[in-house]
């Protein structure tokens, strides 16, 4: 599968807005990811925006959701495609549900519940909230990986140290947020009145027609 080239964050928009899932990083499907379609200029430079800069950009447009979505890995949902994918992904559940039926650990409800209360926040500030330092709680990375993999929780947008000449620079900390405050809860739960299983399928044979390189088992492992 060849995608188009990209040189912008339009580009891919176009590329998330017509298969519906594209990962940020080369996996088991070749060719499906911005790393191998994106021109090399965009992809790691001091002198031009790009792929690193770009994604905030797009997590915060209302267009797509951001987070570490395939396999633990970075990764976007277009709009269309989150109802059915936070469906499967969830198997219906709420939160709530999730956690009381034993499916989510503590830790995850108090990262989940910070989250909810704040609406956004950035990554630094939840850590410091929920005491992950050297002396204290474990795990974060692995906490907040869980909750993105399990769609309760997205990227909202990064934040950016600056020099004293207000150019920002160096890796952009994350803020976290919900689908249902980014997107609005009817939104994102309107396919909760289909089966999970309904909604898996559905994924599947979407990704059939549009990865057309890609097998059945190469697909399931990717949306799984």
């Amino acid at each position: 599968m060849k995608l188009k080239t990209i040189n912008s964050p339009d580009d891919i928009l176009e590329i998330i807005s017509e298969i519906g899932f594209l990962p940020f990083f080369a996996n088991d499907i070749q060719g499906f990811s911005i790393e191998e379609n994106i021109a090399p200029k965009y992809w790691f430079s001091g002198e031009t925006d790009g792929a690193w800069e770009w994604k905030g950009q797009l997590a915060g447009s209302g267009k797509c959701m951001y987070g570490k979505l395939f396999r633990n890995k970075a990764g976007f949902v277009s709009r269309e495609w989150i109802p059915d994918f936070a469906n499967y992904r969830r198997d219906g559940y709420d939160f709530e549900g999730f956690y009381e039926d034993g499916h989510a650990r503590y830790k995850d409800k108090d990262v989940y519940d910070e989250i909810e209360k704040h609406g956004v926040i950035l990554s630094k500030e939840l850590k410091r909230r929920l005491n992950y330092r050297k002396d204290g709680n474990k795990g974060f990375d692995t906490v907040i990986t869980r909750l993105q993999m399990q769609t309760f929780l997205c990227i909202a947008d990064f934040e950016y140290m600056r020099d004293r000449y207000g150019r920002e620079y160096g890796w952009g900390v994350a803020k976290y947020s919900t689908p249902e405050k980014m997107f609005g809860a009817d939104f994102v739960l309107s396919a909760y009145d289909r089966d999970p299983k309904e909604s898996e399928i559905r994924i599947i044979e979407h990704l059939k027609k549009t990865l057309t390189n890609a097998s059945e088992r190469q697909i399931l492992r990717f949306i799984r």
